[in-house]
């Protein structure tokens, strides 16, 4: 039975020699296929995530976030700015602007 290793727990020299323990036996190349065939599967499963999640923010701007014109108040401003602030985050670390200027 082998144990699993905590990754924030375990220094990383402890990670790698358990991973070459489990991957003995496997040509170097046949490794490093199987890691980038992972890689971009995860790669792809996570863009997907991103584009669906994109598109259900744009469906919800083109109808004004549900809000009626005679809805619109403060507290709707506020749950905006709140919105605009977590994706000004993602944005200025997509881009390297803002505080991950580079």
């Amino acid at each position: 039975m082998t144990s699993r290793l905590n990754p924030i727990t375990t220094p990383r020299h402890e990670l790698r020699a358990e991973k070459a323990r489990r991957n003995k036996g496997e040509t170097g190349s046949a490794t490093g296929s199987r890691n980038r065939a992972n890689a971009l599967a995860a790669f792809i499963g996570k863009k997907a995530e991103i584009d669906e999640m994109l598109a259900r923010l744009q469906a919800l701007s083109d109808d004004h976030f549900n809000c009626a014109p005679d809805e619109a108040g403060w507290a709707m401003v506020g749950t905006l700015e709140h919105y605009a602030s977590l994706l000004k985050r993602i944005t200025d670390s997509a881009f390297g602007e803002g505080e991950h200027a580079r």
